[in-house]
């Protein structure tokens, strides 16, 4: 099996709001793309696929309960100051994962009400 994860996207209500929301937290530019009746914003490709978008579709709506993706990042203290900075807010702060060497999580509430998961090695 090559990646477990083929791909995924976040739902949101402002399109621009969520794409600057992100490109803000990972200092990332996301390229965009418009369909008829759906827009979309790319994460960075890793080995030449993007493993998720940013989506706005009508009927494609952010949600606290849905499913919990976890992206990986430097740093998660720094990355939840932007994020509460940003119009984001935190759901469960910085924790260590009581497994040998796991690193550390933690989940936020992004500008679209969407919960989205953080790990870091440190």
């Amino acid at each position: 099996m090559k990646r477990l994860v083929s791909f995924f996207e976040i739902p949101c209500h402002k399109f621009s709001r969520a794409v600057r929301f992100y490109e803000t937290i990972f200092g990332i530019e996301m390229p965009k793309l418009d369909c008829e009746s759906e827009k979309m914003a790319f994460f960075p490709d890793e080995d030449g696929f993007s493993p998720g978008a940013i989506s706005w579709a009508e009927d494609f709506l952010p949600s606290q309960n849905g499913v919990l993706i976890s992206l990986n990042c430097e740093d998660i203290a720094s990355s939840l100051s932007l994020i509460e900075s940003n119009g984001g807010k935190v759901v469960i702060p910085k924790t260590k994962i009581e497994a040998e060497n796991r690193g550390y999580f933690c989940v936020f509430a992004d500008s679209e009400g969407n919960h989205i998961g953080l790990y870091s090695g440190k």
